[in-house]
Formats: C-alpha cells, sequence, structure tokens
C-alpha cells in the first residue's frame, strides 16, 4: 500500500483572536467555548454543572495546547484491515508534567492529566501539586503570595509542563510556579504552558515581563473595566489602558471565585 504525502507534514490553523501582547500569548477563539464560559458565571450555575463545564472546557483548551505546540513524529501503525497507516503523529514519548495548582485548578489539572495519559505513553506523564494562594491586606489588595507546601515527583528535563488555572488575575500564582520550575526543579522544561479560561491585561503585563518564554492560553480577556474607546480597539492596542481588575483584584465581568464555587469553600 502507497503512502499519502498528505499525511507526512502536519498543519494546524489555530483559531485565535489578533491581539498586540507578544507571540507567546494565545487567546483561543472559539463560539462553543465562550458559549460554555459565559454559562460557567452565571449565577445561577452550581455544581456539578460547574465541573462538567470546567471540564469541556479544559479538554478543549489542552487539545489545542497539543495540537499547536507538541513535538510530532513520522509513525508506521498497523491497522485491523492488515494495512498501515504511515504519517506524521503526536511525539508520545514527549514527557508531561501538569502541575496542580490548588486549589482553583486541582480539577483543570486532573482533566489534563487524564488526557494525556490517553495520547502519551503514560510512563513519561506525571501530576505535581503545588499549594499557592493569594495574600490579600485589609482593602482587599493583594499583597503577594503564600507557598504552604509541594509534592514534584521528579525532575522537568525535556518535558512540557503545564499549569492549568481558570482565573489568570494578578499574574502572582503563575510567576510563582513558573519561577519554583524554572530554578528549583531539576533540568531544563522543553516547554511550559499556562493554560486559563479568563486571563487579565494586567496579568499578561506581569506574567509576560517575568516569563518571557511561557507560552500563555487562554479562552478569553476580560477587559471590562476599560473606557468604552479602548473596549472598541484590538485587544493590546491601547494596552496600559486596558483594565480588567476591581479594587479587591477580582476580573471583570470575569466568571467568580473560582476557587470557591469549584469546592463548594467559600472560606
Amino acid at each position: 500500500m502507497a503512502k499519502d504525502s498528505q499525511f507526512e507534514h502536519l498543519s494546524f490553523t489555530p483559531s485565535e483572536f489578533k491581539h498586540h501582547y507578544g507571540p507567546n500569548v494565545h487567546l483561543v477563539s472559539s463560539p462553543l467555548m465562550l458559549s460554555l464560559l459565559a454559562k460557567l458565571g452565571r449565577p445561577d450555575t452550581h455544581q456539578p454543572q460547574i465541573n462538567e463545564l470546567v471540564g469541556m472546557m479544559y479538554s478543549h483548551l489542552i487539545d489545542h495546547v497539543i495540537d499547536q505546540i507538541f513535538p510530532r513524529k513520522f509513525t508506521k501503525v498497523e491497522t485491523r484491515m492488515q494495512a498501515h497507516f504511515e504519517g506524521e503523529i503526536v511525539d508520545p514519548s514527549t514527557p508531561c508534567v501538569s502541575v496542580d495548582l490548588a486549589r482553583a485548578g486541582t480539577l483543570p489539572s486532573h482533566y489534563c492529566y487524564n488526557k494525556l495519559n490517553y495520547l502519551m505513553d503514560p510512563t513519561g506523564v506525571r501530576q505535581d501539586h503545588f499549594y499557592v494562594a493569594r495574600v490579600s491586606d485589609e482593602n482587599g489588595q493583594v499583597t503577594g503570595i503564600n507557598v504552604s507546601g509541594s509534592k514534584i515527583g521528579g525532575g522537568v528535563d525535556k518535558a512540557i509542563v503545564l499549569f492549568p488555572d481558570p482565573m489568570g488575575a494578578t499574574g502572582g500564582t503563575i510567576v510563582e510556579a513558573y519561577e519554583h520550575y524554572k530554578n528549583k526543579v531539576g533540568g531544563t522544561p522543553l516547554k511550559m504552558v499556562a493554560l486559563h479560561l479568563i486571563i487579565t491585561p494586567e496579568y499578561l503585563a506581569k506574567v509576560t515581563k517575568a516569563c518571557p518564554d511561557l507560552e500563555i492560553f487562554a479562552l478569553r480577556i476580560d477587559r471590562g473595566l476599560s473606557s468604552e474607546a479602548v473596549l472598541k480597539t484590538e485587544f493590546g492596542k491601547n494596552w496600559k489602558e486596558e483594565k480588567g481588575l476591581n479594587n479587591h483584584q477580582y476580573i471583570v465581568p470575569g466568571a467568580g471565585g473560582l476557587g470557591e464555587i469549584l469546592n463548594n469553600s467559600y472560606c
């Protein structure tokens, strides 16, 4: 059986918004995902729908990441038709680490970890746990990040390290996790990737500067507190004038505190 040359070098054209935040920022353009995200943020959406919606959206996000940045290899696979398929596939030997940024990131990380175990060689797939939370003062202003512990199962040399964290508000959590894996965990990662449902312009300003090689994927960027004139411009065109955080540094329009609603825990 002759091989089909069209499968030798696969192309992937991502559906993403045009923006001015830099080449490592990927704003996924999907009517389906934006519809599910809008439903997630409604005040009348509760468990168990919340977990299911988050699962659907992270399944799409991790697919988008895999198609766009994961290494590939040429393979020859025998089929049930006693013939062979020959073509390019995602390289299953690539080591992968999904980092649970407890508590909002626990469920998203599980979904990413689970899918990777089906696609990749499971012996090279790992889930780490990093216990981190924002610290706020009496006025609700974020003053820092508290890391209360971690469970990291080894090095990250030549691995793709994923940080699935639903809300990218101020960027402090991602910067802390990125720096920890960059400087305190053995090895040099192949790539580090943040996967978010919603981010803000303020998040991008902080993270793109502190983590210049981090790939950032998000389903939506919220800049709802910007002026009407800014809201009519392309994302990032007037970056310094864009605003998505309120006085308590929560995202507007946002989706509410997902750490709270995912866990039904409001303390």
